[in-house]
């Protein structure tokens, strides 16, 4: 039972991803790095509280875990 808690409630998302942007991603119901994986780079752009720095953490943090953004389509 601890580990289905630990896969569904513990974020993974980068440690120093500033507070605006980790309520918009909370907001989208993101917790997880894999979660970004179903949206395009520029949707996640137009989640209030997401800059071009928070867009930068999100891609490094995806990239060294093997994921990326959805393609745009």
């Amino acid at each position: 039972m601890k580990k289905e808690e630990h896969n569904h409630q513990e974020s993974d998302l980068p440690a120093g991803l500033a507070a605006p942007a980790r309520r918009a991603l909370a907001g989208a119901g993101i917790q997880r790095l894999d979660q970004l994986t179903t949206m395009t780079e520029a949707e996640i752009r137009e989640l209030h509280g997401i800059g071009a720095n928070a867009i930068g953490q999100l891609g490094t943090a995806l990239s060294a875990n093997g994921l990326s953004f959805a393609d745009e389509k």
